[in-house]
């Protein structure tokens, strides 16, 4: 009997948790060389190099898109109360699981975020005069949790392996 070729190298996180049984996850292979799945140079979610300042732009814009969905979500939900605040959230989750495919990290999910919180803090504050965005009701606290939870929900989304083609 001829022995089998030995298997190709892993990358990913399954090439660390499909080791033997008494292996550790220290991230060190069989060799004792760091994985391949580790690099400091960036990589995107397919496996494409990502530099540094592209992702960073990702995260300024996703901060961005949250300021101006959470504004928008803060009058929608108000003006159309049961499908405008439906609404709303539909869009908070769009951007923040849009936010999460698009970096394929947790961060791009927390920049959309810190963006959507700070634009709904911003806008419930009101002016001395009394004037503000939210009024006091049910609406408007079902969108400042509903929308928190949905963050926490999409930040903490297992990352799906990409198709293969």
């Amino acid at each position: 009997m001829s022995p089998s070729p030995p298997d190709p190298p892993r990358r990913g996180r399954a090439s660390s948790a499909s080791g033997a049984s008494g292996s550790s996850r220290s991230g060190s292979g069989a060799s004792g060389s760091p994985s391949s799945g580790s690099s400091s140079s960036g990589s995107g979610s397919d496996g494409f190099p990502v530099s540094r300042t592209v992702r960073y732009v990702w995260y300024v814009l996703l901060l961005v898109l949250g300021a101006l969905v959470g504004a928008a979500g803060a009058l929608v939900q108000a003006a159309w109360l049961p499908a405008g605040l439906l609404l709303a959230l539909l869009a908070t989750g769009g951007l923040f699981y849009g936010g999460l495919r698009a970096t394929g990290t947790q961060a791009g999910v927390v920049a959309a975020g810190v963006g959507w919180l700070v634009a709904v803090v911003l806008l419930s504050f009101g002016r001395p005069e009394g004037d503000g965005v939210f009024g006091g009701g049910v609406g408007e606290l079902l969108f400042l949790f509903g929308g928190m939870g949905v963050a926490v929900m999409c930040a903490t989304l297992s990352r799906l392996p990409r198709p293969t083609r």
